[in-house]
This record gives structure tokens, C-alpha cells and sequence, in this order.
């Protein structure tokens, strides 16, 4: 068998980068709350991550800090990679009705969006990857160095800003008939406060001060937000132009490993795309997938069940070469 080839992809058109797109493609327009919502959750904690240093140098970070912030990082962005991603977007698993509500509620404290608006982007970027239509695809603009500095940047928050929302009746149709799962999802804004104020009262609960509850809400509520958001968006920009491509894909997704552990297992993106329902991104030696540990104990403990593990053979047909692999 010969190996699938690689391929470069075009630039898109500027002037019309939704070639292609069904004519149904988006939904209503964002609202000026809307807009002004966004810039607020994507400015602050992108500015509280810019105060870093000088805060740390001024009074540094405690230990509840610490553990508040890992908690609140690593929780709501399982539910983003577990929920969102591997089992609302792409089916990866079957979960029981508690587990389902839990992961959208989780997810939405990551503060990325209302679960069905996300899976219905996602969903769509699956379908036009890195060609017209595609909502976040760093090759947008071109090939050349400024062009794709220029799609970077689009891919990584600038898309965020479309007024233009892709139509959710279209893409996520599925989600739109679970009633629990809509009353979930319009409650975004409830989910993204308690996610912020769930810090700051422990903090202070704990510490007995507002003191405490200032540190908690800036490290465990604004920078890691600010963190999540980063990581986030880091694997529609970075991976899909830096790193290797152990796996025939249709487009340009990218394996990068250094973000492996922050993203739980989504850096590995290269089997994503080529094997989109596989519950395990990483599925080569060395590859450390928290996302699919995650999804291996609610199994275990009968939570989910009908999971897509890697088909052994499925993998051995998409393997490319080595030296392909590293373009």
C-alpha cells in the first residue's frame, strides 16, 4: 500500500473566504451585548495573565492559590476536551444523562462559549478544514510568512470577533432536541460567573479575608481563564502550521507535543483529524492523553460506555512515512 500524500494547502480567496459554504451555513447575528461580552471575557483575563509578573513580585501566590488554580483549570477544560470536544461535537462515547448535563455545565465554565454555539463552530470547521468556509483556519490568508502570521492570528482569537454566527440548526441539530441540553446551554452566563465567583468564596471562606478572596479570584479565576483561553485557541493556530504528521489527514493538523498536558491530550491534533470520533488522540508511545484517562474511568465506573477506542488497524492504514511526518 502506498503511503497517503501530503499536501500543501492554498491560500484562500480574501475577498470571498466562505466559498463554498452551504448557503445556510450561519445563524442569526451576534448582538452588540454580545460583542461587547466577548471583548470583556477575552480582554480581562488576557490582561490579568500581562500582570503576572508584577503581581507575583509583589505579594506572590499561596498554596490555596495553587491548588484553586489547578482545580479550576483542569475541570472545566475536561469539560471543554471530554465534553465539548469528544463527546458532544464527535461522538467518541455514549454517556449516561447525569454524566451529559455535568460535562456541558463543567465545559461552559471554561468560559468558551455556550456548548451547542461550540459544537456547531467545531462541527463546521471539521467539514472545511483549512479550506473556504472553515471558521478558524490559520491558512486563510496565504502561505507566504506575513500571510500566515496574518491567519495565525485569526485562527487564534481573531475569528472570535465574526458577527456571524454559524447556524447551530444546521450543524448541531442533535443538541437543539435535548431540552436539558439547550435549558444548559442558555445558561452559559450563570456557569461562566460561578467559574469566576466560585474561587474568590472559597479563598475567602478558607483564608477568612477578602485578601484571600482577591489572590483566589485573580490566579484561579482571571489567569487561569486567560491560560485556558490561550491553550484553547492554541490548537486551531499552532496545530495546524508547527509540528510532525504521523497520520494521513485532509488538512494541515499538527502534532505539538509541548502543549500536550495543558491542552489534556488535544495538542495531539494530527490523529484527531485524520480519526475525528477516536476517543485517544495520543495513540503513539510517549503520547500522554489525560482526556482519555478521563474517558477510561467513566467507563470503568459504567458512565460512559460504546467508547471508540483506537482500531489498531485503522491507525496502521493512516501512518505515513517518517520523513513526510515531520513536515
Amino acid at each position: 500500500m502506498s503511503a497517503p500524500s501530503l499536501t500543501r494547502p492554498t491560500a484562500f480567496t480574501p475577498a470571498d473566504p466562505d466559498r463554498g459554504l452551504p448557503a445556510n451555513a450561519y445563524g442569526k447575528e451576534k448582538g452588540h451585548l454580545e460583542q461587547l461580552v466577548l471583548y470583556v471575557f477575552v480582554v480581562i483575563p488576557f490582561l490579568a495573565l500581562a500582570a503576572i509578573v508584577p503581581v507575583v513580585w509583589g505579594w506572590g501566590m499561596s498554596w490555596l492559590d495553587v491548588a484553586l488554580f489547578a482545580a479550576f483549570y483542569f475541570v472545566p477544560l475536561l469539560g471543554v476536551t471530554v465534553g465539548y470536544h469528544r463527546y458532544f461535537t464527535h461522538g467518541s462515547f455514549k454517556a449516561t444523562r447525569p454524566l451529559r448535563i455535568a460535562l456541558a455545565i463543567v465545559g461552559c465554565m471554561a468560559i468558551q462559549g455556550p456548548v451547542v454555539q461550540w459544537v456547531a463552530d467545531h462541527r463546521r470547521h471539521h467539514a472545511f478544514s483549512d479550506r473556504e468556509g472553515d471558521p478558524h483556519s490559520p491558512w486563510r490568508y496565504g502561505t507566504d510568512t506575513r500571510a500566515l502570521l496574518r491567519g495565525m492570528f485569526h485562527a487564534h482569537l481573531g475569528w472570535l470577533f465574526d458577527r456571524r454566527q454559524t447556524n447551530a440548526a444546521r450543524y448541531a441539530p442533535d443538541l437543539l432536541k435535548d431540552r436539558g441540553l439547550t435549558i444548559t446551554s442558555r445558561l452559559f452566563s450563570l456557569w461562566a460567573f460561578l467559574s469566576l465567583a466560585l474561587p474568590a468564596a472559597i479563598g475567602g471562606l478558607v483564608t477568612g479575608s477578602w485578601a484571600g478572596a482577591w489572590s483566589a479570584f485573580f490566579w484561579a479565576g482571571l489567569v487561569r481563564t486567560g491560560l485556558l483561553h490561550h491553550v484553547t485557541w492554541s490548537i486551531n493556530s499552532i496545530c495546524h502550521v508547527v509540528g510532525n504528521r504521523p497520520f494521513a489527514s485532509r488538512d494541515r493538523a499538527t502534532n505539538f507535543w509541548p502543549l500536550a498536558i495543558l491542552s489534556a491530550g488535544e495538542s495531539w491534533h494530527n490523529l484527531h483529524h485524520a480519526d475525528p470520533t477516536c476517543a485517544r488522540h495520543g495513540v503513539l508511545r510517549g503520547q500522554i492523553d489525560i482526556s482519555a484517562r478521563v474517558i477510561w474511568v467513566f467507563e470503568k465506573l459504567g458512565w460512559a460506555h460504546s467508547v471508540k477506542w483506537p482500531d489498531p488497524v485503522r491507525l496502521a492504514a493512516k501512518r505515513v512515512p517518517a520523513a513526510s511526518a515531520a513536515s
